[in-house]
């Protein structure tokens, strides 16, 4: 194995090693029930852990995606991909408190008897995990413009490029939940979390756009081959 290929390798398994110590916090407990309510505790509690895991399953993908087209082990690389993970193991309280917010009981509930005290506590949660997730796409998308800048072939420079503007969808909705929790107001303060779901959407539109205004390089012919040398 090449050099190169062995520092990939390494950076790649060390990711891996993060995102699974990520996952350790998402877990429900960490022990054994002891009683049937205990039991019943962390039954109730796997709809918060499936839906966590399954974002945090989307980043992991993005990341494995963006190393299996781009595999890189320069400097600026390797301390981008650390800020990636360090902002993903600094997310998880954040994103679990969210989901078991909506998805506990008695569902959001602001109050003296509720999960959050004030309104103003509930939009600042929207913000903070909001952040999170624009920091976490804005990181994939500096990875990606670093990867269009260090490949020399053409169609895999433009993808990376491509895939820099990919990240900013994300972003993008990110945003929009932000705005619409401080600024939205009662009506629209509650679509904040419903505005993620525009996600996918929004791919579609800019991928189907970015191959009718940006389609990719033709590849340059190879060179010709003669009856004679095939046989």
């Amino acid at each position: 194995m090449a050099a190169a290929e062995h520092d990939v390798t390494r950076l790649e398994a060390f990711s891996d090693a993060v995102f699974g110590f990520a996952i350790t916090l998402l877990v429900v407990s960490l022990e054994v029930p002891k009683t049937f309510a205990e039991l019943m505790q962390v039954i109730r509690g796997l709809p918060v852990f499936a839906v966590t895991f399954a974002i945090l399953l989307m980043i992991w993908q993005e990341h494995h995606g963006l190393f299996k087209r781009f595999p890189s082990s320069d400097g600026v690389t390797i301390w981008l991909n650390g800020a990636l993970l360090f902002v993903v193991v600094s997310y998880i309280y954040p994103l679990k408190f969210l989901f078991a917010a909506i998805v506990g009981p008695g569902g959001v509930s602001v109050g003296p008897d509720g999960t959050f005290q004030t309104l103003g506590q509930l939009t600042a949660l929207m913000e903070i995990y909001g952040v999170g997730f624009a920091t976490i796409f804005l990181i994939f998308a500096a990875l990606y413009w670093r990867a269009a800048r260090r490949v020399s072939d053409a169609v895999a420079r433009h993808e990376a490029r491509l895939l820099v503007g990919h990240s900013f969808v994300f972003v993008f909705v990110a945003a929009l939940s932000m705005g619409l929790a401080a600024f939205g107001g009662p009506r629209f303060g509650s679509l904040s979390g419903v505005s993620y779901g525009l996600i996918g959407p929004f791919q579609a539109i800019y991928h189907s756009l970015a191959k009718r205004l940006w389609p990719p390089p033709v590849a340059a012919p190879g060179p010709a081959v003669s009856a004679s040398t095939v046989s």
